[in-house]
């Protein structure tokens, strides 16, 4: 009998400790808890005074402990279990009991609570909580430790808090979703006059029975515009099903050779209706800017897309692109001096996007400067044509010279890039007070903040093609010399592959004015010419393609250490009869370089923005860090993989 009351002992001083713990903060009695401390109290006086009497004190008082327990945390409203370093269960109160029909003392826990993580639970980290689903009741579990006098060894009080209703909660509360039909104006040209009602009745029709399917409070606070009121159990359903609600809508036709398009917003997991509000209309606007027809989902700092694997729209009409020139223009005016800086290795469309708009800046009477690295190699060739134009002298600056000269009312001019992990020098966009981006790519979640104006559209074929619009609205008369038309042609012709993807009215239309302007073909055809070395280092790229159902991944040489040829190789690679997507992967210094290319309806977008890229549909890159480029090409196919099975 003593020996059990030696094993014991050291146990009863904490268990009534945490007794009265739990009595008072997660039962909130404080007369049990009042009860059990006076317990904890007297016993610990009698184990001090009463050493000589030990074992006739220990016995009396054990009875009334084992009362006590039996009474009480026996009782407890939730299931409390004594485990050993191994799982094993020393003891449970009747809570825990009803976990199973048998008698739990002697079994594991793990048998019990299934999916516990054992080691994770004995850390007694209570940021280290875990859930578990037992009998259809989902309970926090946590656990703390009670160290043994006579022993080194630990047991733990493993307790179960029934958190069914706070999931309830969760599920209840509301999201905000805002849903536009993005090219409803488009559709309607397409569809007959007499049919037009019909196919926005219909549309409306496909909303509102949605809305119904969630269960949610619907206005419509414009033409094609709504804003949803929705519970969040809804809104996963919604995301474990891929927003069917995009392809239902895609199907309408009353005689629309365009097909109808929704770009959603999601603002959940806020503090409260407006911020979730707010997190719906910068949710919507990433939808909108990433070519419509998907879905954005924002959660404080996360956001998840679903969809976009429609084509981008040409927009026919120019009234944003007159209204983007008129105010860059005013603010042109009122700056000081104009810098202009795009994309880290700079292509053509970059380059001669920048060239343009600094001819048309300092035609308004302003100092402007293009801000450019040593990573030039893919415009060496038009690169040395301006260096040596006498009107061009002092207007390449390095970072450094530009940094000495920007101040408060400098004006920063970003283009072909918007998203901080590829601008050329993220430091100087953060140290102006006033920028402007001019982009064309899908727009990122990882947007360079701080912009006074911003016009990224990706229905443009190229930045140069944005910048000849806005040329043609901002003077009269521009001043552009031959050269830096053929500039902006370079880009036009690069981006569009010679004119075959994404080449719309708007973009021939771009064509036709910079060739007025004196832009020679031949001389922007040389600009994309390459040498016999580049030739062969592009065929053996081509050479270790894999081909799988039209899909083609293949790894350049290591002699090759130019990103600009990686891309070179992935546009050959297009050519090739039976290839409809391909992959270029190459290393260049520590980075791992992907360029992805497709001529079909898979997003090469949608897959490598997965993997930290970007870019449009049809073209696309990515750029991975301190990876070999075997582990790069596995987390590639899985990308594809993941994608094209979500797609189908």
């Amino acid at each position: 009998m003593k020996k059990k009351l030696d094993n014991i002992k050291p146990m009863i001083i904490p268990l009534m400790f945490v007794g009265a713990c739990i009595s008072f903060y997660y039962i909130k009695s404080t007369l049990l808890g009042s009860i059990l401390l006076i317990i904890f109290i007297i016993f610990s006086e009698t184990e001090y005074i009463g050493r000589n009497n030990y074992q006739d004190s220990i016995e009396e008082l054990n009875i009334n402990i084992n009362n006590s327990i039996n009474q009480n945390i026996f009782n407890l409203i939730f299931p409390v279990a004594l485990i050993d370093k191994c799982g094993k269960i020393i003891w449970s109160n009747s809570k825990f009991n009803k976990f199973t029909e048998e008698d739990p003392e002697g079994l594991n826990i793990v048998s019990i609570a299934r999916g516990l993580n054992l080691a994770r639970l004995l850390t007694c980290d209570k940021d280290l909580h875990q859930k578990i689903r037992i009998l259809d009741c989902l309970y926090r579990v946590y656990a703390s430790s009670i160290k043994l006098e006579e022993s080194d060894e630990n047991v733990y009080v493993v307790y179960f808090n029934d958190i069914s209703n706070l999931k309830n909660i969760d599920n209840t509360k509301e999201s905000i979703m805002l849903i536009e039909v993005d090219n409803l104006s488009e559709a309607l040209e397409t569809t007959s006059e007499s049919d037009r009602p019909m196919l926005v009745a219909e549309v409306e029709k496909a909303i509102n029975t949605y809305a119904q399917k969630l269960k949610a409070m619907i206005t419509k606070y414009d033409s094609n515009k709504y804003v949803l009121s929705v519970q969040d159990k809804y809104i996963n359903e919604e995301i474990n099903s891929k927003f069917n609600i995009l392809d239902e809508i895609s199907k309408i036709d009353r005689g629309n050779t365009l097909e109808v398009t929704l770009s959603i917003g999601i603002g959940r997991g806020g503090t409260s209706p407006q911020e979730n509000y707010t997190f719906a209309v910068t949710a919507k606007e990433l939808s909108l800017g990433r070519g419509g027809d998907q879905v954005a989902v924002k959660s404080n700092d996360k956001i998840t897309f679903f969809g976009g694997n429609s084509r981008e729209i040409e927009k026919r009409t120019r009234v944003r692109a007159r209204v983007i020139a008129h105010a860059l223009k005013e603010l042109i005016y009122e700056s000081s001096n104009v810098f202009i800086i795009g994309h880290s290795n700079p292509d053509m469309d970059c380059f001669g996007s920048a060239i343009g708009l600094s001819a048309v800046v300092k035609q308004l009477g302003k100092p402007c400067n293009i801000i450019i690295n040593n990573d030039t190699n893919s415009i060496n060739y038009y690169l040395s044509k301006i260096e040596s134009d006498e009107k061009h002298e002092e207007l390449l600056i390095s970072p450094e010279e530009a940094r000495a000269q920007m101040n408060d009312k400098s004006l920063l001019i970003i283009v072909d890039v918007h998203n901080k992990g590829y601008i050329q020098n993220l430091d100087l966009a953060e140290q102006a007070n006033r920028k402007i981006i001019i982009d064309h790519h899908r727009r990122s979640p990882d947007i360079i903040e701080g912009a006074i104006l911003s016009y990224i559209e990706v229905y443009a074929s190229s930045t140069s093609e944005m910048v000849t619009e806005l040329i043609q609205y901002m003077v009269q008369k521009p001043n552009i010399s031959r050269i830096e038309a053929e500039g902006l042609l370079a880009g036009i012709f690069m981006d569009t592959k010679g004119f075959s993807f994404k080449a719309g009215v708007r973009t021939f239309d771009a064509a036709s004015f910079l060739r007025a302007l004196g832009a020679d073909t031949i001389e922007v055809k040389k600009m994309f010419t390459d040498d016999l070395d580049d030739y062969l280092l592009i065929a053996d790229t081509i050479k270790s393609a894999e081909l799988s159902h039209g899909v083609a991944i293949a790894v350049t040489p290591d002699r090759l250490k130019e990103s600009f040829k990686i891309a070179r190789a992935a546009d050959e690679l297009l050519n090739i009869s039976g290839i409809e997507v391909c992959f270029v992967i190459g290393k260049i210094n520590d980075n791992v370089i992907i360029s992805g290319r497709s001529i079909g309806d898979i997003n090469v977008q949608v897959i490598l923005e997965a993997i930290g890229g970007g870019g449009h549909m049809n073209m696309a890159g990515a750029k991975l860090t301190n990876i070999s480029v075997e582990r790069a090409k596995e987390i590639l196919k899985e990308s594809i993989k993941k994608n094209l099975r979500e797609g189908e």
